[in-house]
């Protein structure tokens, strides 16, 4: 009898994961990692050929987005990226996914090739693909210093070590019953991290969370990002944490809504409203008149913008709103006297001194 040929209506209609990938890999990894990952494997299973431009346009991510997870999956060692001589994508190897030898969980494969598996990266007509445009906003990380904030891969063994501390079954009670519902893995990751890298007290931790869940922020991220400020900015106790949070409503998220800014202020953000408030020592009513001229000018640049202007109130001695009014009556006079002014051929006469332009402020600003 003659061998029988064995056909598949579709050969893409499952894809294959990993479950040590599931156990040990997702979990850290964020919604873009995931996607991009997924939809590769899911390329894989196909056998079809994906481009960068795909992937934005499947998942709505930047360009760069995609490549951080390119290169997040590289760090991790379940992909190799290739590259041409000019430093353009030209491929990916998925790597079969390492599993310890003491790993009893059954590991299915996760595509029924061997163990690395190239996928072409197409070149797509959404996108134009220079020299270097694609690899090095991904390479360029490398030469980033590591923070010393930066949050370790913790070990199943460490987190369970962790969790078997007598204090640290009633923080994660607590922390459980603020957000109202049970713990992740990467949420006790996260408490984890507070102590040992951040060096936290229960108490401060406590407090952190508490303090997220009752501004509608119930996301373990967002607490991290608050701990690292807070950390930044020295303060180790309930009570520091307190006070400056209480200022930092009051000032920052004032100024931060003023020009139209939501969430978290990043650090260069922050920078920006201390010099203001700090070195400048401008008042409230002051810097948020700055923020207002801002917002009608521009809806680029604004803090940039705004310290333009704050710079210029500085060296002209503005200490109270009155102040303003007076600059901008003389800077009326001085378009008037500009305007009534019969021209000449004098090139240095034709120069208008000491003007209070903010549109030309913004066109400085813009172009550096």
């Amino acid at each position: 009898m003659s061998s029988l040929n064995i056909y598949k209506e579709q050969l893409s209609e499952y894809t294959t994961i990993s479950n040590y990938f599931i156990d040990h890999y997702m979990e850290d990894a964020n919604e873009a990692q995931l996607q991009v990952y997924l939809y590769l494997l899911r390329m894989i299973s196909a056998n079809l050929p994906v481009s960068v431009a795909d992937i934005v346009a499947k998942f709505k991510h930047s360009e760069k987005e995609v490549l951080r997870a390119l290169k997040y999956w590289e760090l991790q060692k379940l992909l190799t990226l290739e590259l041409d001589s000019d430093k353009n994508l030209t491929g990916i190897y998925f790597h079969s996914i390492p599993v310890p030898a003491t790993e009893t969980i059954h590991i299915a494969s996760a595509t029924p090739i061997a163990d690395k598996m190239s996928i072409p990266m197409e070149k797509s007509s959404a996108t134009v693909v220079t020299p270097f445009s694609l690899v090095a906003p991904v390479l360029e990380e490398k030469s980033e210093p590591v923070s010393k904030y930066a949050k370790p891969t913790y070990t199943a063994d460490q987190l369970r070590r962790f969790k078997d501390q007598e204090n640290t079954a009633q923080l994660l009670y607590v922390a459980q019953a603020y957000v109202g519902k049970p713990l992740s893995v990467a949420d006790v990751k996260t408490i984890y991290y507070m102590c040992d890298v951040l060096h936290f007290s229960d108490d401060l931790i406590d407090y952190l969370i508490q303090y997220c869940v009752e501004r509608g922020k119930k996301d373990f991220r967002y607490m991290e990002k608050v701990a690292i400020n807070w950390a930044e900015e020295g303060i180790t106790t309930p009570k520091q944490a307190e006070k400056a949070t209480s200022k930092y409503d009051k000032s920052v998220y004032t100024i931060m809504n003023a020009l139209g800014k939501t969430g978290t202020p990043t650090t260069k953000e922050l920078e920006f409203i201390r010099r203001w408030t700090n070195e400048y020592g401008f008042t409230n009513d002051i810097i948020l008149e700055a923020c207002d001229r801002t917002v009608l000018a521009t809806d680029k640049h604004r803090f940039e913008y705004t310290e333009g202007i704050l710079n210029s109130w500085k060296r002209d001695g503005v200490h109270h709103k009155s102040d303003i009014t007076k600059l901008d009556n003389h800077y009326q006079q001085k378009q008037k006297q500009t305007a009534t002014k019969p021209a000449t051929a004098n090139r240095f006469n034709q120069f208008t001194q000491n003007t209070y332009d903010f549109a030309e402020l913004e066109k400085e600003l813009l172009s550096n």
